[in-house]
């Protein structure tokens, strides 16, 4: 990625601005200076204060190193706005024998997905970064109790429990005096 000359007089595209701002964040997010994240990225520090100011005009490998480098999904950088509040599943019981097909939630298309396996000991307290805006996050409980949300409103689950939440605000993960195992689907806006 080369930074625009100084005689380049093109005005920024809202792309260009939109992502420069979730880098800056996401990087300010993690208490990383410019000079820390732009060494991990590989790129030189002029690029990526063109970058943090929606001047740049990087190239998808470029946005994957930072990616990388703040430890999140690509779609992190690119994603926009939603929010559809906390959305409790609660899990149900099955008779011996019984076989259960549950429709739990339906994510509409326009969304990039990851899915995670959390695996937390007990006695674990997890912040967690907020994510671009307009992320879902939803958790299935496999086993074990969980505490986790929206920093301001955490929910108690238990096994077969799902819960969605607008995954761009702080939220948090405790545990119990037992471990939990979680499915975590991350559902990002993508940019079109």
């Amino acid at each position: 990625m080369t930074p625009p000359s100084s005689g380049d007089r093109r005005p920024a595209s809202s792309t260009a601005i939109a992502v420069g701002a979730q880098i800056r964040r996401r990087r300010e997010q993690r208490g990383m200076s410019s000079a820390e994240l732009a060494r991990r990225a590989g790129l030189s520090k002029a690029t990526l204060s063109q970058l943090e100011a929606g001047r740049g005009n990087p190239t998808i490998e470029t946005l994957d190193a930072l990616a990388i480098a703040l430890r999140i999904p690509l779609t992190d950088l690119l994603a926009r706005d939603t929010d559809p509040g906390p959305v409790l599943v609660p899990g149900t019981d099955l008779a011996d024998g019984e076989v259960g097909r549950e429709l739990l939630r339906r994510i509409s298309s326009g969304n990039s997905l990851e899915i995670w396996r959390l695996r937390m000991p007990p006695g674990t307290h997890l912040d967690g970064v907020p994510h671009a805006t307009g992320t879902i996050e939803h958790l299935l409980v496999s086993s074990g109790h969980l505490t986790a949300g929206p920093v301001d409103a955490p929910t108690d689950l238990r096994p077969g429990d799902l819960l969605a939440f607008a995954g761009d605000v702080p939220h948090v993960y405790r545990t119990g005096p037992e471990a939990a195992d979680v499915t975590v689907v991350i559902a990002s806006p993508i940019v079109s």
